[in-house]
């Protein structure tokens, strides 16, 4: 059985952003949002030079560096976000949940930004994550 890639990429994200849920919470409660950014972003200089070994990293249109350098930035920002959630009081089993509903905000943005077409399905699995959000946090 021939198991796609992007099958197992996706599956090493749930596990990784899985524990990282965790170990967010564990870190918000004992030091602060801004120490625990500081620290991912620590995190992920440790592991870049395994993850982009090439000299091209200029390489590319000015375009696509804007949208990768805005897509860090957006990044910080949610994580600094995330992390002041969890350090204010909120629990992890809500705030991980919630704070991962993010692909509601790309599907609703891609009929207007990528010109893209969601199906009713897409939307139905939209209803489902909030309505599962809701139970969660009740």
């Amino acid at each position: 059985m021939h198991i796609p890639p992007w099958l197992l990429y996706s599956i090493l994200t749930l596990i990784a952003w899985g524990v990282v849920g965790l170990l967010q919470k564990l870190s918000t409660n004992y030091i602060s949002a801004e120490s625990s950014l500081i620290w991912l972003v620590v995190g992920f200089l440790i592991l870049e030079p395994f993850f982009y070994r090439g000299p091209a990293i200029f390489h590319y249109s000015k375009v696509n560096l804007t949208y990768a350098l805005l897509s860090g930035l957006l990044n910080a920002v949610g994580a600094w976000a995330l992390f002041a959630s969890l350090k204010s009081g909120g629990k992890a089993s809500i705030v991980a949940p919630l704070t991962a509903l993010y692909p509601v905000v790309v599907i609703a943005l891609v009929p207007v930004l990528l010109h893209e077409s969601v199906p009713p399905l897409q939307w139905a699995g939209v209803g489902c994550a909030l309505i599962a959000v809701i139970l969660l946090s009740a």
